[in-house]
This record gives C-alpha cells, sequence and structure tokens, in this order.
C-alpha cells in the first residue's frame, strides 16, 4: 500500500476515489512507564518510554489504515494525516486518516 501526505503520487495517475479510510488507537500509560517517566523528568532529556509508547501507536494506527483501504481495494492512500486526542486522565487516542484511491498500472 502506498502512502503519501500529498494529494498525488509522482509518476501514477489515480483513476478512481474510494472515500475516507481511517485507522485508530487508544493507548494508556501504565505504571512501569510512569516510574521511569517522573525519574527521567527530575534530570531531564527525552522520555523514552513514551517515544516508544507514542511509536506503536502511530504504527498500530497506520497498519490500521491500511486494512481499511485494503477492504476498499485501494492500491494508495493519500492525504495521509494524524491526530491525537486526550480520552481520559492517562488516555490518549492516535487517529490516522487519507483517502483511499486507485492507481493506473504501471
Amino acid at each position: 500500500m502506498i502512502l503519501t501526505t500529498t494529494d498525488t503520487i509522482p509518476g501514477r495517475q489515480i483513476t478512481q476515489t474510494l472515500g475516507l479510510v481511517r485507522g485508530n488507537t487508544v493507548r494508556a500509560r501504565n505504571v512501569g512507564r510512569d516510574i521511569f517517566a517522573v525519574l527521567k523528568n527530575l534530570v531531564g532529556g527525552e522520555i523514552d518510554e513514551y517515544t516508544k509508547l507514542m511509536a506503536e501507536s502511530r504504527e498500530q494506527a497506520i497498519d490500521r489504515l491500511c486494512d481499511d483501504a485494503a477492504r476498499l481495494g485501494a492500491d494508495a492512500i493519500v492525504g495521509v494525516y494524524f491526530t491525537t486526542s486526550m480520552i481520559s486522565q492517562g488516555a490518549a487516542e492516535i487517529l490516522a486518516y487519507g483517502t483511499a484511491v486507485k492507481l493506473a498500472e504501471e
């Protein structure tokens, strides 16, 4: 599946727009990560535990986005965006969305 944040794919022609596709995940912090984060916050620097949690969440949202597009028979997803929102204290949603399209044969 080709993913792009642009509305076109260089060198490829979009022949059909299939519609909006999305993938999301909601993740919560856990006590183990929070303890390390508090300690790291005291000394400063990147909080690796949360960086890894967000990276895993983005990948899961992308996987679900691609699954949604594949169900429509898409070859690519254009105009891909990400958004996050806080669901509750300590839990956040990551949403990936875009437009599923069919491409002309090469």
